[in-house]
């Protein structure tokens, strides 16, 4: 079955659609709406102050398509930067089976139109290395990461990424630093201004990130504790495969890994330290985690593992949209 994703061809898109609409079946018979984590940003209060709440048909649609987007614009995005010795669609098949494994993830949240941004900015962080014009890249991945913080505040820990990404890929220039620095810094000041100008400042209370260190999750469960071990152990085995295919890359390839684990690593204690953004902001872990697992679909010659790996994830997923539907 994974072996259908191992081409880059129009029948592995075509696939890629079938299994993201089958391991969701749950929205075509309870529907969803959009799951609002409140003080998270932007994003959630204009979601909350919308008169008009979207039919849950609509949203269902609306969620299945950007997950879809999201899953083939980074599958392109690696293929293009060549970090895989042969171009696939893995990475497109992990996002979209991780999406519908964690049931916080199988619904439309604020943090899944936030995703968006970790993509977008990951896509600035790439084009860093040999750029001949370094200052206007910079300057628009600040933008693209002063943008995000106020669309979703949990994404403030993009800042650390950019920040390292930067050190990694060019040598240290005090300017360049500024500049990023100041690109982050001009969506948020202009937001402010506008602020102050209406005489609203009081609002800046409520995007402000509340940083608290809690549990994500408020009581035990045997069947969500099974599923992260599981996202562990493919992780596992997708950087066992990363880290057999590193020592052949040349050095730009391992620089835009090295910012791919580093957003991995600063992502993952995300839900445990921003308050009231739950398990959703997980969400933004789905990036990176999608990336190195794919590695453990691709690069096995034979197909047993990939295999094993794709049918424990959809049976697991069957849990997923039964509960879903059980407790809508």
């Amino acid at each position: 079955m994974v072996s259908l994703f191992k081409d880059k061809s129009f029948v592995s898109v075509l696939s890629l659609i079938f299994i993201c609409c089958v391991v969701h079946a749950h929205l075509f018979i309870i529907g969803t709406t959009i799951n609002v984590q409140e003080e998270t940003g932007l994003i959630a209060e204009l979601v909350k102050r919308n008169p008009y709440p979207l039919p849950t048909v609509f949203v269902s649609f609306l969620y299945i398509i950007i997950i879809l987007l999201q899953s083939l614009r980074l599958n392109v995005l690696l293929n293009d930067l060549k970090m895989y010795n042969d171009a696939g669609f893995t990475t497109a098949l992990a996002y979209v089976l991780l999406t519908a494994l964690i049931p916080q993830w199988s619904n439309f949240s604020t943090a899944i139109i936030a995703n968006t941004f970790v993509i977008w900015v990951y896509i600035f962080l790439s084009k860093l290395y040999n750029n001949p014009k370094p200052k206007a890249a910079l300057f628009n991945t600040g933008l693209a990461v002063g943008i995000s913080f106020l669309c979703y505040y949990p994404t403030f820990i993009l800042i650390a990424v950019a920040f390292f990404a930067l050190a990694v890929v060019r040598p240290f220039r005090l300017s360049e630093w500024i500049i990023l620095l100041l690109g982050i810094i001009m969506p948020i000041y202009v937001f402010v201004s506008i602020v102050y100008l209406n005489d609203k400042l009081f609002v800046l209370v409520h995007l402000l990130p509340k940083i608290q260190l809690h549990m994500p999750v408020g009581h035990s469960d045997i069947w969500l504790t099974s599923k992260l071990i599981f996202v562990v152990i493919m992780l596992v085995i997708g950087l066992n495969f990363w880290n057999i295919q590193n020592g052949r890359m040349i050095i730009q390839l391992r620089k835009n890994w090295a910012a791919m684990i580093v957003l991995l690593f600063i992502t993952l204690p995300i839900p445990f330290i921003f308050s009231k953004s739950g398990m959703e902001s997980a969400v933004l872990c789905l990036v990176p985690l999608a990336s190195f697992i794919g590695n453990a679909f691709l690069y096995p010659k034979k197909q047993l593992l990939p295999n094993l790996l794709f049918f424990v994830c959809l049976a697991l997923i069957v849990h997923t949209n039964w509960w879903l539907i059980r407790h809508q």
